[in-house]
């Protein structure tokens, strides 16, 4: 089975909410929340893929600096492997928006089980609910 490598980031904002994107019709899991991010590129490290995909996602810069690892999904899907190292950023610049169509919503940790998310992203849940 295929392994795939993808990094995520809990976006944070200075009143603790954490920052969700909605999968755009189209893409495989239409319509759940997931947390930033994407595939890391071959000769990518999963920092760079961050900073990389928050320009192109959401119109933000931050740093390798700004970006401390917190946990990481592993989780088997019908075609592939996906390994998720999920990143925490409280620092960024730019103000967060919509650069490819998709929905956005800061959400309070208490909450993130209110938004239908991708097997692989739920048990990062109670872990970023806990450490926040």
């Amino acid at each position: 089975m295929k392994l795939l490598l993808v990094a995520a980031v809990a976006l944070i904002d200075a009143d603790g909410r954490v920052l969700l994107a909605q999968r755009p019709e189209g893409k495989s899991l239409a319509g759940l929340w997931e947390f930033p991010g994407g595939k890391v590129e071959p000769g990518e490290s999963p920092e760079t893929c961050l900073i990389r995909e928050l320009r192109e996602e959401l119109g933000i810069d931050t740093w390798a600096s700004c970006l401390a690892p917190l946990t990481f999904a592993s989780h088997g899907y019908e075609d592939f492997h996906l390994l998720m190292p999920l990143f925490a950023c409280r620092r960024w610049e730019g103000i967060p928006a919509s650069m490819e169509g998709q929905a956005l919503a800061w959400v309070a940790p208490d909450r993130l089980r209110d938004y239908p998310m991708p097997p692989a992203d739920l048990p990062l849940i109670p872990i970023l609910r806990d450490w926040l």
